[in-house]
């Protein structure tokens, strides 16, 4: 009883920390807390078995017992007042330790907290929303006029929260270097071993991020088509990717520095902004060339970047781990070796590094050098190259602290359509250091 009161309350802290009531003043004509209790009651009771007047088996609530409670709730005859919703949660929880098991049976008190939980959810998803999130800057993390693109890119680097922790989110194998002009293989394993399964679960500009991944075709020259479901993948992807920390400086970073986009100083609100991303990176172009009804639409920023393409028999950008992770894991990537650095005193490459140089070939096509980030979130990535398009130069030189090691880079970008949309970005690694 001690510890569902304990669980009751930090319930209440959360709900009133991260959510809003949804509820009216006034509740339906038929609602009484008599009628409550009832209801809870019978999700809670069990089959009696044995005829000794008590519920044998443990609680389990089924599909049908949520749907007739968020009917209940949702009844316009039913419905609770606001006066009602923390009373409604304090019920769950109050009658639930009714039923709580005297022979201290703990298959049977588990299986109860997870059927109190159940309530408890179905009350929240009915009767409340969630806050609005609004995601404050640090001081320290606020950029200004002075603020140079070496700054704010360790700057993105330290707000990257949704980055993944290498040997615990997921695991590589380096294995051999080669050199880029050497085309035997000197790795016979993937790259990646394991990515944990809940990635894309827990972290919804991942989740949103995947689902772009197949919205393209490789080969240039062959037009890109843009579905009504694409449309909305892409929407849901620059909405996810703004409510994050890295995507917030590089909208600030970009207003301090006082950029134009086709001529018009970049918006100062968020949807403004979100439209200008759309036309950087999803609006299509032609890569192939040509001329008049030749010209074929077929490339975009965000594909060469991200995505990969093939032109001249040769894989063009692809510089995104989470793409290489998902190909190789289709068969469609084989992990040539990783690259190292020019520089004659870089450190070794191991496993937990976050940026790597590696050659690969992509349904038999080579890559022979490519440098991508690893680990990193897509919203981190889309922030650095939204600053070297919108607030760089073509070649900007970066020491980046990942944690230990610090990796010297080229952020190199390359704009197209007459400079209203990213032809090509990516990092070359020049050096790198163990501290």
């Amino acid at each position: 009883v001690k510890l569902l009161r304990a669980i009751n309350a930090v319930v209440h802290a959360l709900e009133t920390t991260c959510l809003l009531p949804s509820l009216e003043a006034e509740g339906g004509g038929d609602f009484s807390q008599e009628s409550v209790e009832e209801l809870f009651k019978s999700l809670y009771e069990t089959e009696d078995e044995d005829g000794d007047g008590e519920g044998d088996g443990p609680v389990v609530i089924s599909t049908a017992e949520v749907m007739a409670l968020r009917d209940f709730l949702n009844d316009e005859a039913t419905r609770p007042p606001l006066s009602m919703l923390v009373w409604l949660r304090s019920a769950a929880f109050r009658l639930g330790c009714q039923y709580l098991d005297e022979e201290h049976d703990k298959a049977k008190n588990v299986a109860l907290l997870r059927s109190i939980n159940v309530i408890v959810h179905t009350v929240e998803n009915t009767c409340m929303k969630p806050k609005p999130l609004v995601l404050e800057l640090p001081p320290s993390h606020t950029p200004d006029v002075n603020t140079d693109f070496a700054s704010a890119a360790q700057i993105l680097w330290n707000l990257d929260s949704n980055r993944l922790s290498p040997h615990k989110d997921y695991k590589m194998d380096v294995q051999s270097s080669k050199h880029p002009s050497h085309r035997d293989d000197a790795a016979h394993d993937p790259l990646f071993t394991y990515l944990h399964r809940d990635i894309f679960q827990e972290r919804p500009t991942f989740d949103a991020f995947r689902h772009l991944l197949d919205n393209y075709s490789a080969c240039t020259g062959e037009e890109e088509t843009v579905s009504s479901k694409e449309l909305r993948e892409n929407r849901t992807f620059l909405n996810a990717v703004m409510e994050t920390a890295p995507m917030k400086y590089c909208h600030r970073y970009c207003l301090a520095k006082g950029v134009e986009y086709n001529g018009r100083s970049i918006p100062e609100d968020e949807a403004g902004f979100k439209k200008a991303l759309d036309s950087i990176w999803f609006k299509l172009y032609s890569r192939s060339g040509g001329c008049g009804r030749r010209r074929k639409m077929d490339s975009s920023g965000f594909e060469h970047v991200f995505v990969g393409e093939v032109k001249n028999g040769q894989v063009s950008g692809f510089h995104n781990w989470i793409m290489f992770w998902l190909e190789e894991r289709k068969g469609t990537v084989d992990y040539r070796g990783y690259i190292k650095p020019r520089s004659r005193y870089s450190a070794e490459t191991n496993d937990d590094d976050h940026v790597l140089t590696l050659q690969f070939s992509w349904n038999g096509v080579e890559k022979f050098v490519g440098t991508s980030f690893i680990g990193v979130s897509p919203e981190f990535e889309l922030a650095l190259y939204t600053m070297a398009f919108l607030a760089g130069e073509d070649e900007n030189i970066v020491t980046l602290d990942t944690g230990g090691e610090s990796f010297d880079l080229k952020v190199k970008c390359h704009k197209i359509d007459r400079g209203s949309k990213v032809g090509s970005c990516y990092v070359e690694a020049l050096a790198h250091y163990e501290e």
